[in-house]
């Protein structure tokens, strides 16, 4: 996630008062998408679900850790 200005070829969804942009390419690979706010005794922020495969390796780096 990150902020960033509309694009040609985006697909933008407004919720809540939110704009969210996904490009329309990358949209049929992990759709459904589900972006919540969620507070946990760790902290709050947006938690995004999706069906986009998780890179291997650590998952801090996307890549091996070693």
């Amino acid at each position: 996630m990150a902020l960033d200005e509309s694009r040609n070829g985006d697909e933008i969804f407004n919720q809540n008062g939110l704009t969210f942009m996904i490009e329309k390419a990358l949209l049929e690979d992990v759709k459904p998408i589900k972006v919540d706010f969620v507070e946990t005794p760790r902290g709050a922020g947006y938690s995004i679900e999706s069906n986009l495969k998780k890179a291997d390796g650590c998952g801090s780096c996307g890549g091996s850790c070693d």
